[in-house]
């Protein structure tokens, strides 16, 4: 398995508009949200990362909604729009302050992306959620990355992580995991034909090739499971009584049982 920490500073996207097709990527997250904000609950919403900032959650009935971007965003012109400036993987909030955590595409342009789901993990309140989308490299997206003269261009020159492997990440910290969808099954190069046979491909390709969406949401709960101390039973310790075993005298019982010489 290759490691997940980056050997170089990826660049880190501000807007999706700096993607292939970012707008229809983001389209296409929304939608696939838009029948969950209903289900999340409680009082602070966090979104991690630049692309997680500009995903609109209005239907979501969590109000106080905030954004963290990475100090790289400062020369880019986001300073303004963010609410927190920091660094992802140490994220300057309390432990267990916030109730559903938003990685949009972070993971990918991030040095040690399993320390960002940590550093996230750490934020989540026991039954919290969390929602990570990004680019699936078992799919035509993906593919983008073998091509010599695009595996150079962003984004395909990141390292791509599988939702299998994400969500491996995820049970290990003792999140159980409540969907996994796929959308896009498109090589998100060019402009997105919509003729009779790409029409065709996407409707076959939704319906028995689910698992080669070229981006990928997934959505898991944070489970902590209560400890409950076992109070020790006390037991008195019983009196050692030691067992009284006679002496046997050989010697003298053969005096009592010899008779006397008559």
């Amino acid at each position: 398995m290759k490691p997940a920490l980056a050997f170089r500073q990826p660049h880190y996207p501000t807007s999706w508009q700096e993607l292939p097709n970012g707008n229809v990527i983001l389209s296409a997250i929304e939608e696939t949200l838009q029948p969950w904000w209903q289900k999340f609950f409680g009082y602070h919403l966090l979104k991690i990362g630049a692309l997680s900032h500009e995903i609109s959650c209005q239907d979501s009935p969590i109000k106080h909604q905030v954004s963290c971007c990475d100090t790289r965003s400062q020369t880019n012109g986001q300073i303004g729009s963010a609410d927190i400036i920091g660094d992802l993987d140490d994220l300057p909030l309390l432990e267990h302050s916030v109730d559903v955590c938003l990685l949009s595409h972070t993971l990918e342009f991030s040095l040690d992306p399993h320390h960002v789901i940590r550093e996230a993990n750490r934020v989540l309140i026991p039954n919290g959620y969390i929602i990570i989308t990004g680019f699936n490299p078992l799919s035509l997206a993906g593919l983008n990355r073998a091509i010599p003269y695009r595996r150079k261009q962003s984004p395909w020159n990141e390292h791509f992580f599988s939702p299998m492997r994400v969500k491996d990440w995820l049970h290990l910290m003792g999140f159980e995991i409540l969907s996994d969808e796929r959308s896009l099954h498109s090589s998100l190069t060019g402009t997105i034909n919509n003729h009779l046979f790409a029409n065709y491909w996407r409707k076959f390709a939704g319906n028995y090739l689910t698992s080669l969406g070229s981006v990928y949401v997934i959505i898991a709960k944070k489970r902590v499971l209560p400890l409950t101390p076992i109070k020790p039973k006390w037991q008195i310790r019983a009196k050692f009584n030691p067992v009284k075993v006679p002496t046997m005298n050989v010697h003298s019982c053969h005096e009592r049982t010899k008779k006397p010489y008559q």
